[in-house]
């Protein structure tokens, strides 16, 4: 398969993730990344090994050598420059959240479809051999069948400054971290939602510092996340875990975060005892792109689908609206 050039707009901190992740993409050319600050764009380019530095995100869209591009700009900014690289012809994996409702995610691929290109969410995690063995388990009967799902994604406290932290970009815990517990549950619950509450502690500014959900399906399933901002700022402090119940067991994460790569584990009770299971996991971050990669090529087409990325954004529309953002 012929390699895809890849093209980033920004020079976001996350691509001390997903910078890595494309010079371990076996299909990806990492081909020329836009920003607005010339010393910091050309030590992105260096670090990351892009052939060509931009400083406006135009130009990059209009460089016809550029396949497919990765935005990882703040929330608020996802619309437009989504928008405007699909309708240049563009493939684009763009951050989680795709955008801040689901309305806007919906005008988003229908502008998609009308250019004929693919745009996917940017959830790395759900790229991952973990996730594919826990769907396993689940299909293959382990635990019975999924009545209850519990996670949480607890961060660091962050300085005001942050985009995390402004409304007017759409900050927040639910739009920062309540997007992963969000789309862990729907991974394995794919009934129909019957109703959404959810609780939150806001800051001076109305950005929600915490906020715990809880889904009812009409099933008569249940899941609940909690996500929160409250560890003491500038370090590395994180608390990822998931339980997922079911009417002959459970399983519970071992070693876990989201987007963790290296060991990681997770144990399954039953009546049978505990089975520890380990594996060492791929970078995910490397395999969205190539996974974008061989959509562009004509060798798959997007695993995180449209279909799930919008009923993501309607949960996450829920919660807001419930918590009153």
């Amino acid at each position: 398969m012929e390699k895809v050039k890849w093209g980033v707009l920004g020079t976001a901190g996350i691509l001390s993730c997903t910078g890595v992740g494309m010079q371990k993409a076996e299909h990806c050319i990492p081909y020329a990344i836009a920003g607005r600050d010339e010393a910091k764009t050309k030590e992105y380019a260096k670090k990351y090994g892009f052939e060509k530095t931009y400083l406006s995100y135009d130009e990059l869209l209009s460089d016809d050598e550029v396949e497919a591009v990765y935005i990882p700009l703040p929330n608020n900014l996802h619309y437009e420059w989504t928008i405007a690289a699909l309708k240049k012809g563009k493939h684009v994996l763009c951050e989680k959240p795709i955008a801040e409702s689901c309305e806007v995610a919906e005008k988003m691929y229908e502008v998609a479809k009308e250019n004929g290109v693919y745009l996917m969410e940017a959830f790395a995690y759900q790229h991952s051999p973990y996730m594919e063995a826990l769907a396993n388990e689940i299909k293959n009967g382990a635990i019975g069948d999924v009545t209850f799902i519990d996670t949480a994604f607890i961060t660091t406290f962050y300085d005001m400054s942050n985009i995390r932290m402004r409304k007017e970009m759409f900050g927040g815990s639910a739009y920062d971290l309540g997007v992963y517990g969000s789309s862990f549950i729907l991974r394995f619950i794919e009934d129909e939602i019957k109703d959404i509450k959810a609780v939150a502690t806001f800051s001076d500014e109305k950005v929600d510092l915490y906020t715990h959900a809880v889904i009812e399906f009409e099933s008569g399933k249940t899941a609940a996340f909690t996500c929160g901002m409250l560890y003491e700022p500038e370090t590395n402090n994180r608390h990822d875990r998931f339980e997922i119940m079911g009417t002959k067991g459970y399983i519970r994460s071992g070693i876990y975060q989201y987007n963790l790569s290296g060991k990681m584990s997770y144990e399954v009770y039953t009546d049978e005892g505990v089975r520890v299971v380990e594996m060492d996991v791929e970078d995910n971050y490397g395999l969205e792109v190539e996974q974008l990669s061989k959509c562009v090529r004509g060798e798959a087409v997007p695993y995180v689908t449209k279909e799930f990325s919008i009923r993501n954004a309607k949960v996450i529309d829920a919660v807001l609206e419930a918590i009153g953002y």
